[in-house]
């Protein structure tokens, strides 16, 4: 289904002088309201009016987490603080958080882009769908939660609950529609059929599956043990949350929402724009975002842009599913984190060397995240009991600050590798 066929459907000639006017009001919006920005213009000898095409998307700077963190918790709002409604965050490899603000015109669109996008993997009205997204400060479960309701359908919101829990609401309440990551759908399936359950007796016939990649294999998996058609969608906390993106039923790519986003392709190294097709890290520009808007906000996501008409119907560009990424943030259980957030909290940590090795492996369908730690050696000396309460120590705290369950190993002084360039990570999940 198209939800909106005024801009989902709309001619590509109009769509580009639809983005020139917003992104002219964007930039003298921002400019007259945040000082950043103002600066970052004026630093590069750039007024608002000197925006005349799409071209000039270029002669503005560009934005990543570290300067939007710089600049948090309030100094990147364009709105006073009784104009926002909403507050999200989101991590960074500074480790300072990014502060995303949200009017209620944010809202309003938010909620239509995620409409777009579950509409065309096919909920609709009288769906049932499990929420399986932690709500808090992340975006995760709240963006999809209010488009899928715009819709029509019914929201169950369990949120971060037990597998066990969300076995009994698939099984009890009928749930039609399954919104978790991949990873977790497939852990999911599995504890379902260790407590019993024929997952052919379920209802569930589609899966809206985002927050980490999902590759060719594990979307079949998916749909083979679940009995669903598997959606892939994409979305970004510091530019929006989910809705970004989706796929629809011709299996051809994510349609953007173009309306709402302007989309770069560039080399990043060189960061000179691409040609449609060629793979590049994508950049993004907010057209319609009242209380945060950014520019050229560089993702780290490797993807190709086509925007040749779908078979769908629709002229938005689609954007090929990312696999890779430009820097060396993992991400885990659908939790972004940087080894030099690790690395912070291990040096802040009394009786720890700093020498240490990030282990990530796919374990019954999940993530799995251990972090051998080198300790002192006087700590080897000690009963066992005292090491087992370090151990307890590390992990509560990496808990308490990343949002990452952890296994924490102790290992002997001399045990990781040390020279120049050692490797800081090993990731032992299979793709594709």
């Amino acid at each position: 289904m198209i939800w909106n066929p005024e801009y989902e459907c709309m001619d590509r000639a109009a769509l580009h002088a639809l983005q020139l006017r917003r992104l002219q009001m964007t930039t003298s919006w921002a400019y007259e309201r945040i000082p950043y920005w103002r600066a970052q213009l004026e630093e590069r000898g750039v007024r608002p009016r000197d925006i005349k095409s799409l071209d000039d998307l270029r002669r503005l700077p560009f934005a990543d987490e570290r300067a939007l963190g710089a600049v948090s918790p309030f100094g990147g709002f364009a709105l006073p603080l009784e104009e926002v409604v909403r507050v999200h965050s989101s991590t960074s490899e500074s480790g300072q958080p990014v502060v995303l603000g949200y009017s209620r015109g944010d809202i309003n669109t938010w909620t239509e882009m995620t409409a777009r996008v579950a509409a065309a993997a096919g909920v609709h009205r009288g769906d049932l769908v499990l929420m399986a997204f932690p709500y808090g400060m992340s975006t995760s479960g709240w963006g999809m939660h209010y488009g899928m309701e715009r819709l029509g359908a019914t929201i169950i919101p369990a949120g971060a609950e037990q597998s066990d829990r969300h076995v009994a609401i698939l099984q009890t309440f009928g749930a039609t529609v399954l919104v978790s990551t991949p990873s977790y759908a497939l852990f999911l399936a599995e504890q379902a059929e260790e407590l019993g359950v024929d997952l052919a007796s379920l209802k569930l016939r589609l899966g809206l599956f985002g927050s980490e990649p999902c590759t060719d294999a594990m979307k079949a998996e998916i749909e083979s043990r679940l009995g669903l058609r598997a959606m892939d969608n994409y979305g970004l906390s510091k530019v929006l949350g989910p809705g970004i993106a989706g796929e629809c039923d011709c299996d051809c790519g994510l349609h953007v929402a173009e309306d709402h986003l302007l989309l770069e392709v560039i080399d990043p190294e060189t960061e000179e724009p691409l040609e449609y097709g060629e793979q590049g890290e994508l950049v993004i520009t907010t057209l319609t975002k009242e209380a945060f808007p950014v520019f050229r906000y560089r993702t780290r996501d490797l993807t190709r842009l086509d925007p040749s008409r779908c078979e769908c119907g629709r002229t938005l560009v689609r954007m090929s599913k990312v696999r890779q990424r430009t820097d060396d943030m993992l991400i885990i259980r659908g939790v972004n984190v940087y080894p030099s957030q690790i690395e912070d909290l291990l040096a802040r940590t009394e009786g720890v060397r700093p020498h240490y090795l990030i282990v990530v492996d796919r374990k019954k369908n999940l993530d799995d995240l251990e972090v051998r730690v080198e300790v002192d050696e006087d700590l080897f000396s000690d009963v066992m009991g005292d090491m087992v309460r370090f151990q307890r120590k590390v992990a509560e705290r990496m808990q308490a600050e990343l949002g990452l369950r952890a296994r924490v190993t102790l290992v002997e002084p001399g045990a990781n590798e040390k020279t120049a360039g050692a490797r800081r990570v090993l990731d032992l999940r299979q793709a594709d």
